[in-house]
């Protein structure tokens, strides 16, 4: 029998929600099968945590005195730029930025480098941050600089905001060439001296939607260890990828983009990271609530690391988007069980994000769940689905006329 979230929510209101985690889905639905599985379980949670370069946070710093318009100057934190191209006291920070004061970037890009997501982690944790800001100065606007410690406790808004979070399954990452090579998959060693993947497999929250019936837009979510909403679907959501015949996708896909008050979050779910050769990135703590409506969605949330697989991509080359050009494929079984066969030859494999971590979010999720804290959204709006013909086309490059 077909569930509403609004009878889900009476549920939860009352005490007498049934949620469980996608891993404990898998065994429900084994010994029950769908239908069964359907009609007991009300909500199965997910998660993950791991590298999303494609996070930031915004701010609104409050005015000083005198007034300064950052918008059209410039804004620092801890030595890390912000861009300030909004009004006067907004700025935005991205979790790649790097400071430009560290000296290791000399050596390497991104080795051991601070950069904007180290300055979230920091902000997030309650230390102040050095806020530095130059400006033309305007009759409303005079100040033409500031410096000046700032604290999250005290500055207006502080919120996170990621165009790119949740990849639908992702490449596993290897190396064919004669020297090592480093990438925001990690450094992956010489003629196929490792493989790198990053995916919480069975626990990951669109592997268990492959086809976005109940994650939109609006959707509440755990987000950096508070309370997060998706806004939208995120960049690079590609619908129309392939897919198995269980519906996950057998190349990176749909994405989503979230929002969240940063002042609810904590540091334990918002970690930066450097990458040698690469440079800084986000690890961000993610957890989605699949309602289950029918017997489809108890079959979706059941699907198990041994039913998903990812393409094993040669980041040597120009690495490629389709699935015609990969070594092979491997599910997240093999992954997890430390090596994987390419091209004949046993090599062993990392996971850059965490499963321990994806396991814990996905059941503090269903701890709120379960204890009335946390209800689930209708989406305002579905994301495109696979017939929609919405897909990520990458740059064409054109020269501009008339000049370089």
């Amino acid at each position: 029998m077909a569930k509403t979230i609004a009878e889900i929510n009476a549920k939860i209101k009352k005490g007498q929600v049934v949620v469980v985690t996608a891993e404990e889905m898998i065994d429900i639905v084994k010994k029950k099968g769908t239908k069964s599985a359907a009609e007991e379980v009300d909500v199965v949670t997910t998660g993950t945590f791991g590298p999303m370069c494609s996070s930031g946070a915004y701010l609104n710093v409050g005015h000083a005195k005198p007034k300064i318009k950052l918008g059209g100057g410039s804004a620092t934190l801890n030595g890390v730029e912000a861009y300030a191209g909004f009004a006067a006291v907004d700025i935005y920070i991205g979790a790649t930025a790097l400071s430009k004061d560290d000296p290791k970037n000399k050596v390497y890009p991104g080795a051991f480098s601070y950069g904007g997501a180290h300055v979230i982690e920091e902000l997030v944790s309650g230390k102040d941050i050095v806020l530095e800001g130059t400006a033309y100065g305007t009759d409303c606007y005079p100040s033409k600089g500031i410096k000046t410690l700032i604290n999250i406790k005290d500055i207006n808004e502080a919120v996170l905001f990621n165009p790119r979070n949740i990849y639908q399954n992702y490449n596993i990452a290897v190396n064919l060439s004669d020297k090592p090579i480093y990438t925001y998959m990690g450094t992956l060693l010489p003629k196929l001296g490792n493989a790198n993947y990053c995916s919480a497999g069975q626990l990951s929250p669109f592997l268990n939607d492959p086809f976005y019936r109940t994650i939109g837009i609006g959707t509440k979510i755990f987000l950096g260890g508070g309370i997060g909403y998706v806004a939208w679907w995120g960049t690079q959501h590609n619908p129309s990828a392939p897919r198995a015949e269980n519906g996950t996708t057998l190349v990176p896909a749909g994405t989503a983009a979230v929002i969240g008050d940063l002042k609810q979050m904590s540091d334990k779910w918002l970690k930066g990271v450097s990458f040698l050769g690469y440079g800084v990135t986000l690890s961000v703590g993610i957890g989605v609530p699949i309602p289950i409506l029918d017997e489809e969605m108890a079959k979706f949330t059941a699907v198990s690391d041994k039913e998903i697989t990812a393409s094993i991509v040669d980041y040597s080359k120009a690495y490629p988007q389709g699935i015609a050009e990969s070594l092979g494929r491997a599910s997240y079984a093999e992954l997890k069980s430390g090596k994987i066969q390419v091209q004949g030859k046993e090599i062993r494999t990392g996971g850059i994000s965490s499963y321990v971590k994806a396991k814990e979010i996905a059941e503090e999720l269903k701890q709120w769940i379960s204890k009335g804290k946390f209800s689930l959204t209708e989406p305002v709006a579905f994301f495109p689905g696979r017939d929609s013909g919405y897909k990520f086309k990458p740059l064409p490059i054109r020269q501009p006329k008339g000049g370089e």
